[in-house]
């Protein structure tokens, strides 16, 4: 009973992989759908973008106007005490 619920399991996935390689192969492209929020051009109009994609380009102002102190966790532990 089990090895047959394994089988039909396996089968029904087999199927799944088939189709999505099938699905990848006719596509025009022929590449994975690009699922990152910064690529997505409805997002963009929306004005949604990335939140560590955002925090990088605020990291680098900070550090062009010199308003970034790059500390290790041991240096701010050791200014605490």
């Amino acid at each position: 009973m089990i090895l047959k619920l394994i089988i039909i399991s396996v089968v029904l996935l087999g199927i799944g992989f088939i189709g999505f390689a099938i699905s990848i192969l006719v596509k025009k492209n022929g590449q994975f759908p690009e699922t990152h929020i910064g690529n997505t051009e409805f997002l963009k109009k929306e004005g949604v973008s990335c939140a560590t994609s955002q925090d990088k380009l605020e990291q680098a102002k900070a550090f062009k106007k010199g308003r970034y102190k790059k500390d290790t966790i041991l240096e701010k532990v050791f200014s605490n005490l």
